[in-house]
């Protein structure tokens, strides 16, 4: 039986063991039957040696037993075992391990959590002192400044989590009170993965550290210390923090590199169960599948299995929605205990002048930090062809008739990302071009590019300008000059790539449920990241989104320590603006703009001090 591949974003070769006849497999019980860990664990060997023959052969075949949360196990199984454990009683069900993908300091500010604030709620709660946030991802870098435990309190008593050791991780030195728990597994990404791993190119560390960024950054967004000067390549340049910087931080790493980040559903289940055991207060994590959605009660869904049981022990967990936006039905983790996250823009801007030789000064958005561009050519791909304009599409870009060396390259595209832009500046840097100006909608999304390549991004209302200037002169010529950092009042805008619904599982039941800031979100990242400057690296996405309601969360739950997750969503969603915090629209952005509405944004952008004291909360238990 060959595994489901779901999507989630050293010098020797580690191939993983994949035994020809037998697949790792979750054999899901549900509730435990005994409160004693070893108990559960025995029982798991004692089902499974009913099948496979003996206790022995049944303890080689278990990966993993989950015996805090749930009971159930992750063993190595043939199809013919598969089929008769599933009958055995007591068995809900069997699935397949599956693979997950990954779905990124103004932020805190602009929600109205502002540090110079006396009267707020980060202040009310002693900025989640005492709580425990659990990210699930790729793991953690603990050198990073902003996992400096000055001023973080003592590790609560009722903590029963650890830091564990491995490759270049020490549990002693590089744990503290702001980092209080580390652990990895790796063991159902082993039995099912095929591909080489931990290789020259894509290096892996056997241990919590973190070799993609990922994970240090949402950990850091949600309960980051404070840290002074910080900024990409002075970008951005101010105090950097989370949104809980007296929170506990608990890593678990399920999420491995390999060549993108993958996580096994076995892995994840096994995070899932141990944060129950350890004690953290909040659960955050980033990963989705592909189109189309699993139904309801797909016993695929190792994301929806797993948080059913934290919440039931009164875990919030927090989710990304996923990065396939644009079209309607798209939101992923749409269990109704998971509270769902879509991603916004923020408050501050990168603008970029664009310094047309005909003296007009356009002003586009880029992180651009190099030097700057002066007067030189400006070129634009076009062919005396049916559609001459095709060859200036920025992802099939055409520059064979086209004098590239020493210029600029403008290039249109229709595909919100980056992989666009990615695409064109690889193509014209390759030919000795030295910039790239790309005309899209939206014009946000925005990413450095190594050595500091410039590629500029305009609408199309200043593309036309540009166009018109490139057709009416002989030799047009353009100026950039590097991007500035400007704090104002931009509308703040649900951005494309952030997943729509309605419920393609569930339409009764709204998703999304709550928008965050996801759009160029400073925080703390590894060596590895290509854009990393200082420590710090800008990154977008729904999973830069997560964080922020993680670490709000986090200060709802040191408010209110009596309220349940059920609680502290109906706070969070019914006190939500429904516009930006100035009063301004919230519009939807994809290929036409429009005003949002609840399958965008859920219940609006979240208002935290609002949240504080709602006024009126729905709860529910297990049974609802």
């Amino acid at each position: 039986m060959a595994s489901l591949l779901l999507v989630f974003n050293g010098q020797n070769t580690l191939i993983a063991p994949v035994d020809a006849e037998s697949r790792l497999h979750i054999v899901y019980i549900g509730e435990k039957q005994h409160e004693d860990p070893e108990l559960v664990t025995s029982s798991h060997h004692e089902m499974l040696a009913s099948v496979v023959g003996s206790k022995e052969a049944a303890i080689d075949s278990i990966v993993y037993s989950y015996k805090h949360g749930f009971s159930g196990f992750a063993a190595k199984l043939t199809e013919s075992e598969d089929k008769e454990i599933a009958e055995l009683p007591g068995v809900a069900h069997v699935m397949p391990n599956s693979f997950h993908t990954l779905q990124n300091t103004r932020s805190w500010d602009y929600l109205g959590l502002s540090s110079h604030s006396p009267t707020n709620l980060m202040h009310d709660t002693k900025m989640g002192d005492g709580i425990v946030i659990g990210i699930i991802d790729t793991g953690i870098w603990p050198e990073s400044k902003m996992l400096n435990d000055e001023g973080v309190g003592p590790i609560p008593t009722r903590w029963k989590g650890r830091c564990e050791s491995g490759e270049h991780f020490n549990a002693t030195t590089d744990c503290n009170k702001k980092l209080i728990g580390a652990k990895w597994f790796i063991d159902g990404f082993l039995a099912d993965k095929e591909q080489p791993f931990n290789t020259t190119e894509f290096p892996e560390f056997l241990s919590p550290r973190d070799a993609m960024g990922h994970g240090t950054h949402t950990a850091t967004t949600a309960a980051g210390s404070f840290v002074a000067n910080a900024s990409y390549k002075g970008l951005g340049l101010g105090v950097v923090r989370g949104g809980a910087p007296r929170a506990h931080l608990a890593v678990y790493k399920p999420c491995w590199y390999a060549p993108i980040a993958v996580c096994t559903a076995a892995d994840m289940l096994k995070a899932f169960d141990e944060a129950i055991y350890d004690g953290v207060d909040v659960l955050s994590l980033f990963m989705g599948n592909y189109l189309p959605k699993f139904a309801e009660v797909d016993k695929r869904d190792a994301i929806s299995t797993g948080s059913f049981h934290d919440v039931a022990k009164g875990i919030s967990v927090v989710c990304a929605a996923d990065n396939t936006g644009l079209y309607a039905q798209t939101v992923g983790n749409v269990a109704p205990w998971i509270l769902t996250v879509a991603a916004t823009t923020i408050d501050r801007s990168f603008p970029t002048a664009i310094m047309l030789g005909n003296n007009i000064t356009l002003l586009g958005q880029a992180m651009f930090v190099g030097k700057e561009v002066g007067f030189t050519g400006l070129v634009y791909t076009e062919v005396p062809e049916l559609f001459p304009t095709t060859a200036g599409v920025c992802e099939s870009l055409s520059l064979n008739n086209t004098p590239v060396a020493g210029n600029v390259v403008l290039c249109f595209t229709t595909v919100p990302g980056p992989a666009q832009a990615i695409s064109a500046v690889s193509a014209v840097r390759s030919r000795g071009g030295v910039g790239v100006i790309i005309a899209r909608h939206p014009s946000n999304l925005l990413a450095p590019f190594s050595n500091d390549f410039p590629c500029i991004a305009v609408d199309h209302e200043l593309v036309t300008q540009i166009l018109l200037y490139i057709r009416s002169t002989r030799s047009p010529v353009v100026k950039l000059i590097p991007s500035k950092t400007l704090v104002g009042k931009p509308v703040s805008t649900k951005v494309a790539y952030s997943a729509r619904g309605p419920n393609l599982i569930a339409p009764a039941i709204l998703k999304l449920d709550i928008a965050a800031l996801g759009v160029s979100i400073l925080a703390a990242s590894t060596p590895s990241d290509p854009v990393m400057d200082g420590g710090f690296a800008f990154h977008s996405g729904t999973s830069m989104a997560t964080p922020h309601i993680a670490g709000i969360v986090a200060l709802s739950k040191a408010l209110h320590p009596d309220w349940s997750p059920a609680a502290i969503k109906s706070a969070l969603v019914t006190t939500a603006w429904k516009t930006d915090p100035f009063g301004e629209p919230i519009f939807s952005e994809g290929t036409l703009q429009m005003l949002a509405d609840p399958f965008d944004y859920g219940g609006g952008l979240v208002s935290p001090n609002k949240a504080a004291d709602p006024g009126l909360i729905y709860d529910m238990g297990t049974d609802d």
